[in-house]
């Protein structure tokens, strides 16, 4: 492996994963180079976290397919050639062919236990069913949603008068480290999807990776 590895970020939104990963690589500790943040929407605020060169964005309610947007999603994505690409907060539901194009390659950073609470508002429902510990997953992205094999997880316990805000935040905060972390093992060449599992140095992953596994700790500077 020679260089850095590229990645790529899709988002939506503020942003506040991609900052993660721009202080991550700012601080040397995650040996990466960003090759472009992509989305869905041209006033996303994760945009202006980055220089110009950088910012690729259309408005996706414009086009006339979900297939048109994402071929010209993806043909802005492969011209950047990155190693990995990451939703992160990226609230657009990826197609198939877009997936299959990147497939083995593209994470998604999701604010449950998977495979607790697919999709949407995953802190109100984890609240609803009285849940007492909630956290984040990093996955493979499959077709189906939220349904690729998980590498890690982080968790946080749910407090008495919890509301999806409070409980939001800080589950966000462990995001942070959880996307970083993981990364850390992807541009190393550690982490893998085969047979529509998770593998690390060359094996199956059974169980999702915690946030405070020896293989996702900091190494020592």
């Amino acid at each position: 492996m020679s260089g850095p590895r590229r990645i790529a970020v899709l988002a939506s939104g503020r942003g506040s994963n991609l900052q993660a990963i721009l202080d991550a690589i700012a601080s040397q500790a995650l040996d990466a180079e960003l090759v472009g943040v992509f989305s869905d929407r041209i006033d996303a605020a994760a945009l202006q976290r980055v220089p110009a060169v950088l910012r690729w964005s259309r408005d996706a309610r414009s086009y006339p397919s979900r297939e048109r947007f994402d071929l010209e999603l993806g043909d802005a994505l492969a011209a950047a050639t990155p190693d990995w690409i990451v939703c992160a907060g990226y609230m657009r539901i990826l197609g198939d062919g877009f997936i299959a194009r990147f497939r083995g390659r593209l994470l998604n950073i999701h604010p449950s236990l998977l495979p607790a609470y697919r999709g949407l508002h995953t802190h109100k429902r984890a609240l609803a069913d009285g849940a007492r510990v909630h956290g984040a997953s990093v996955h493979f992205v499959t077709p189906e949603l939220d349904a690729g094999a998980v590498i890690a997880q982080a968790t946080v316990p749910v407090l008495e008068g919890d509301d999806a805000a409070s409980l939001g935040a800080r589950v966000l905060e462990r995001e942070h480290a959880l996307l970083v972390a993981v990364l850390r093992l992807a541009v190393a060449g550690r982490v893998s999807e085969r047979d529509a599992s998770a593998w690390l140095d060359g094996h199956a992953l059974f169980t999702p990776l915690p946030l405070d596994s020896p293989d996702l700790r900091l190494p020592p500077p």
